[in-house]
C-alpha cells in the first residue's frame, strides 16, 4: 500500500472574518491571537503518538507526510500551504493521545491579508489524480453560524481538594527546603459538565474577546488562552516568551500599578522566574547560531493578573523545525520545575492525578517544518461524554506559602471557568 499523499491549495480571498464563527462548534479547529491565525475545519487524517517519544514519532510521520504533499501556495505567509494543529500530552507516561490533526479546509489571517487553504487525500495514482483535479477547485468559504449563547459549566475540584493541594505545596516547600530541588511546578482540577453540544465555539470566542493577547487554541477538545509561547519557528528565525511569577491586578489604576512594580521587585517571584529563563535558554540554545534574552524580566498585563516575561530571540543554527525544539525544551521549568528530572517525579507523586495535554506542548506545524507552538495554560479538556476538567497550577520555591498559591490557583482558573459562564 502507498504512503498518504496530500494535495494542497491555498488562495488569497477578500476576507474570512469572523474566523471563530466559522469553525465546528463540536469539533473546533482553532490558532489565534489579536484576531489573526488560523481556524480548520474538517479532518483529513491524524497522526497519533504516545510515550516518551511521541514528539519525535509524530515530527518523523510529519515530516514523512509533508515530503510528499503536492503543494500549490499562492499567499505564503505563515499558516498558509499544508498546516496540521497538534496537542502533546505533558508526561511520558499519560494516559493521553498526542495528536497532529490535518484539517480539509484552513480559513486565516495574517498582518491584513486573508486566505484560505483546501487539502485533500488520496493513495493511489487514479485516486490520486481525481482528488488532484478537485483540490484545484478553489476552496469555498464556509459562512460563519449565529453567535450561540456561552454554556453553563458548574465546576467542582476534582480528585485533589483544596486542603490537599495546600498540603501539597507545603510537602514541596519542605523538599526544596532539604535541597531536593529549586522549584516544582504543582497543579490541580476543576471538574464539571457540559450539556450543550455546541457550546464550545461561544466559549473560545468569549476567551478571544476577553483575552486577546493570548493564543486562543482549539485542538481535539483542548482549550483555551495561552499566554506563553513555547516556540515559534519562522523560516530560521526563533523566538519564545516565559512566564514565570504572578500576581492580582489592582482594584484601581494605582493600585494596579503598584502591583506591577511590586511584582517586578519580588524576590520570591524574580527567582522563580529566573530558573524558568535559565531553563529555557540551556535547551534553545544549542540550536541557535545566536540567541538575545530580554535584559531584564518585563511586567506582562492580563485582564486578570500580571506575569514576569522574557522574550526570548534567535537564529537556528541546525536546521531544527519547530517539533524538534518543542522536544528539546518541552516541558519548560515554567511548568515542570529544576531540575527538570527531579521536578517531573515529585509533581507526578504530590499532584496525584494525570496531568493529560495541560501544560503540554499546543500549536500548529506547516510543511516546512515552521510553526507556532504555546504551552497548554489556562485551558481544560472537553471528553467526548461532556466532562470538561480545567487545570491550573503554580510554581512552588522556597517561600512559597500554601494559602497564597492556592488563591493564586484560583486566578488563573478565571478565564476557563468564566468562558463557560462561571
Amino acid at each position: 500500500m502507498s504512503e498518504p499523499r496530500l494535495h494542497v491549495r491555498t488562495v488569497a480571498v477578500d476576507e474570512t472574518e469572523p474566523l471563530i464563527p466559522r469553525a465546528d462548534p463540536r469539533n473546533p479547529l482553532v490558532w489565534l491571537r489579536r484576531g489573526e491565525g488560523v481556524v480548520g475545519l474538517g479532518e483529513v487524517l491524524r497522526i497519533e503518538s504516545s510515550g516518551p517519544t511521541r514528539v519525535e514519532d509524530a515530527a518523523a510521520a510529519w515530516t514523512e507526510l509533508a515530503a510528499h504533499a503536492d503543494v500549490d501556495d499562492r499567499v505564503g505567509l505563515p499558516g498558509t500551504g499544508l498546516v496540521a494543529f497538534g496537542a502533546f500530552a505533558f508526561a511520558d507516561e499519560s494516559a493521553a493521545t498526542s495528536v497532529l490533526l490535518v484539517p480539509e479546509i484552513v480559513m486565516g489571517r495574517r498582518d491584513g491579508r486573508a486566505w484560505v487553504t483546501r487539502i485533500s487525500l488520496a493513495t493511489g495514482d487514479d485516486e490520486a489524480q481525481d482528488v488532484s483535479d478537485e483540490a484545484s477547485e478553489d476552496p469555498v468559504i464556509p459562512e460563519p453560524a449565529p453567535r450561540r449563547k456561552v454554556p453553563r459549566v458548574t465546576f467542582a475540584p476534582g480528585s485533589v481538594t483544596p486542603d490537599a493541594y495546600e498540603a501539597a505545596v507545603a510537602e514541596a516547600v519542605r523538599r526544596i527546603d532539604a535541597g531536593d530541588l529549586s522549584k516544582v511546578v504543582l497543579a490541580r482540577q476543576l471538574v464539571g459538565e457540559l450539556h450543550e453540544d455546541d457550546g464550545l465555539r461561544a466559549t473560545i470566542n468569549r476567551l478571544a474577546e476577553d483575552y486577546p493577547d493570548t493564543w486562543v487554541f482549539a485542538v481535539d477538545g483542548l482549550i483555551g488562552a495561552s499566554p506563553e509561547t513555547l516556540v515559534r519557528v519562522d523560516h530560521g528565525q526563533v523566538s519564545a516568551r516565559v512566564l514565570a511569577g504572578t500576581t492580582a491586578r489592582g482594584a484601581g489604576e494605582a493600585s494596579d500599578r503598584e502591583r506591577a512594580a511590586q511584582l517586578l521587585e519580588s524576590p520570591k517571584n524574580r527567582e522563580e522566574h529566573a530558573l524558568a529563563v535559565a531553563s529555557a535558554v540551556s535547551t534553545l540554545e544549542p540550536h541557535t547560531a545566536r540567541l538575545d534574552a530580554s535584559p531584564e524580566p518585563f511586567t506582562l498585563q492580563l485582564p486578570n493578573l500580571w506575569h514576569l516575561a522574557t522574550d526570548l530571540k534567535g537564529t537556528l543554527g541546525d536546521g531544527s523545525t519547530a517539533l524538534d525544539l518543542v522536544r528539546a525544551v518541552h516541558p519548560t521549568a515554567a511548568v515542570a520545575g529544576t531540575p527538570r528530572k527531579v521536578a517531573l517525579a515529585t509533581l507526578a507523586e504530590l499532584e496525584g492525578f494525570d496531568r493529560g495535554r495541560y501544560a503540554g506542548p499546543v500549536g500548529w506545524v506547516d510543511g516546512d517544518g515552521d510553526g507556532e507552538w504555546a504551552i497548554a495554560l489556562r485551558c481544560a479538556q472537553v471528553d467526548a461524554d461532556g466532562t470538561v476538567t480545567a487545570y491550573a497550577g503554580c510554581g512552588i520555591v522556597h517561600d512559597s506559602a500554601p494559602a497564597a498559591e492556592l488563591a493564586e490557583t484560583v486566578m488563573k482558573f478565571q478565564p476557563i471557568v468564566e468562558a463557560f459562564g462561571g
